[in-house]
């Protein structure tokens, strides 16, 4: 088979990226595609989910970046998980789009071991963008150069982006991938991440209206109600 940009099938390079592998990848959320990529510049092992004709415009699209203890362990930490599980969702739901796991972005960049410290800072009373910096580290050492070349090597021209975070659409935006419209992914929160969420929100401008009042609803007898239970979605749509 020729390359054909947009075709799992084929096997292309783009700048930076190269498409190894393209395996069936049935999940308890549905049956994707699962399009491996070495990233050249990193040397990370990246995937692709790919779930049905995605075609080339306004493609439901999620950036996840890798965690490995809200993806796999469920940590209540963060909202990772449960964001990971909707986004599945979401995207069979709508019959095609592309979730495109970032290996390297643990801990917005820093990795494991530093993540594990920079919680532990919180546990102390930190908030998580000054537990980075007194580690020494960058609040966000992310780079989404490589999620976008994965795009252009599956024929995607514009997105619409399942993000909270601007970053990530400012980053699709200089490389060339178009997004009309960015759907928030908004996970209620529990007592454990609230804190964590709140300093998103006003520190890292994440869109998550639905944290209003900053505080959890209440069930009788006064207790904490944590859920993880779906999303609260509306729709950013650019003008």
């Amino acid at each position: 088979m020729t390359e054909n940009v947009g075709v799992l099938g084929a096997h292309a390079q783009s700048s930076g990226v190269t498409r190894v592998v393209t395996a069936p990848l049935p999940t308890a959320y549905g049956d994707f595609q699962a399009v491996g990529y070495l990233d050249h510049d990193r040397g990370d092992e990246q995937v692709a989910l790919v779930y049905g004709d995605i075609g080339t415009e306004r493609v439901l699209t999620r950036l996840h970046s890798e965690c490995l203890t809200g993806d796999a362990f469920g940590s209540t930490h963060c909202e990772c998980g449960p964001q990971l599980a909707t986004a599945l969702r979401e995207i069979v739901a709508e019959g095609r789009g592309i979730l495109v796991y970032l290996r390297g972005h643990e801990g917005r960049g820093i990795g494991l071991l530093a993540k594990l410290r920079a919680m532990k800072l919180q546990a102390e009373g930190l908030d998580t963008v000054e537990a980075n910096l007194a580690l020494g580290l960058p609040v966000d050492a992310r780079d989404y150069g490589v999620a976008a070349e994965i795009l252009h090597d599956l024929g995607v021209r514009s997105v619409r982006l399942l993000s909270n975070n601007p970053r990530k659409r400012e980053a699709l935006l200089r490389h060339g991938i178009k997004v009309p419209e960015q759907v928030p992914l908004l996970i209620p929160p529990c007592e454990e991440n609230l804190s964590y969420l709140l300093t998103k929100r006003e520190r890292l401008d994440h869109y998550l209206p639905h944290l209003d009042g900053g505080v959890l609803p209440q069930l009788d007898g006064g207790k904490t109600e944590a859920i993880f239970c779906g999303s609260v979605k509306t729709a950013i749509t650019e003008e």
